[in-house]
């Protein structure tokens, strides 16, 4: 064979050691050490044949280490099973209540729905089949089913078919006639009222022409406005014994223009009547000094009571007076006491008084803090009957003079 040939089928280093590992192993153990030394020195070493590739030591280079996470995998898992069953016990326990829910729902409807159908059975025996119809219904809408129940319902509602009361129809209300008449009709009318003093129709037939036409001689419209409301107030005052009436209607025509002075007279005393009769039986000094003013300035004038002001002026001086009595104010009481007398007689009350006027001259006076006088086999001071019939007064009382001085209290 050509030498070329043999080269090529020579084996590889890896079977030459294997050859001459065998052949040193076969050799007799008495041979010379150096051919053995020669041969191990030529075997390759564990280190060498552990030593990876050029091919596997460039792909590792290639990739980096990367550290082992398989155990967050199984902390994922993990959780989600303890989720998983945290679910199922959380749905169980929904399912459970909505269960024992429904069950104590079914029985307190069965309860309601007996007790409804017994309460209806003692209204139909009762004759009140509307309410009981009322009640089957309920019943009805609760449990279809109900024993009994549809027939009972149907029995009702045949009763109340044959029981049924007619229905009538409600009285229409009725309306007032609108006021159709023209502004000048209206205008001519509110002047005659005026003119016949007929103060009242005069203000509604100017407020529906104020109402109607409020561009209409609104001027002047409010002048006849002025003048009926401020007559009307002195009328209920001096006349018809309304003052509180009285003192509105001038109120109002204060609002169209400036009041008189007779007019604002007037009110002044109205009020100041007002004002003294709120004392009455809580404070008979107070009542005392309003009505003391207003006697003397217009003594006939009266409120819804009949009582004018002389009468409400008398009466306060005995009040006043008997509440000085029980005080041991002497001097003052016998003072109260002379007022009257010297306005009226009265034989009644004259020993009330000579007795207050002696003990105030004894020097009696006021006791001292806690201790009152002890009164005996003498006239009490309290008791005394008045006259109370209202003085008569004339139906049409003549006013004051614009310059009569009005006493402000």
């Amino acid at each position: 064979m050509d030498s070329d040939a043999l080269d090529e089928t020579q084996p590889t280093l890896e079977s030459a050691d294997t050859d001459a590992t065998q052949a040193t192993a076969a050799a007799p153990a008495d041979s010379d050490s150096q051919p053995m030394a020669a041969a191990e020195a030529s075997l390759p070493s564990q280190d060498d044949l552990d030593a990876p590739e050029p091919q596997e030591l460039e792909r590792r280079a290639d990739q980096p280490d990367r550290p082992d996470r398989s155990w967050v995998l199984w902390a994922v898992l993990g959780i989600m099973v303890l989720l998983l069953i945290a679910a199922g016990s959380a749905y169980t326990g929904y399912r459970s209540a909505i269960q024992e829910r429904v069950s104590f729902q079914a029985t307190q409807v069965s309860g309601d729905t007996q007790a409804q159908f017994e309460l209806a059975l003692e209204d139909i025996q009762a004759g009140r089949f509307d309410l009981a119809r009322q009640r089957l219904e309920y019943v009805v809408q609760l449990d279809p089913s109900y024993p009994g129940v549809a027939e009972k319902l149907a029995q009702v509602l045949q009763e109340l078919r044959t029981t049924a009361t007619p229905n009538f129809a409600p009285t229409p209300t009725l309306t007032p006639t609108p006021d159709l008449r023209g502004r000048d009709e209206l205008f001519v009318q509110a002047q005659s009222l005026l003119l016949s003093e007929n103060w009242s129709d005069a203000i509604e037939t100017l407020l529906v022409l104020r109402k109607k036409y409020p561009d209409f001689m609104a001027i002047k419209v409010d002048g006849m406005l002025f003048v009926a409301l401020r007559n009307r107030g002195i009328d209920k005052i001096a006349n018809e014994a309304d003052l509180e009436g009285g003192t509105y209607d001038l109120s109002l025509a204060e609002r169209f223009g400036p009041l008189d002075v007779e007019a604002k007279n007037w009110r002044d005393w109205a009020e100041l009547y007002i004002l003294g009769a709120s004392f009455w039986d809580v404070n008979w000094e107070q009542a005392v000094f309003y009505f003391s003013q207003l006697a003397p300035v217009t003594p006939n004038l009266r409120d819804g009571s009949g009582w004018t002001a002389v009468d409400r002026y008398l009466l306060a001086l005995i009040g006043f007076g008997d509440w000085l009595t029980r005080q041991g104010d002497w001097c003052r009481a016998q003072e109260q006491y002379r007022l009257y007398l010297d306005m009226r007689q009265n034989p009644e009350l004259e020993p009330t008084a000579v007795f207050a006027e002696d003990q105030c001259a004894s020097g009696a006076g006021v006791p001292a803090e806690g201790e009152l006088p002890v009164v005996s086999e003498t006239p009490t001071p309290g008791g005394v009957p008045i006259d109370l019939t209202p003085s008569p007064s004339p139906t049409q009382e003549t006013p004051p003079p614009e310059n009569t001085p009005y006493p402000s209290p």
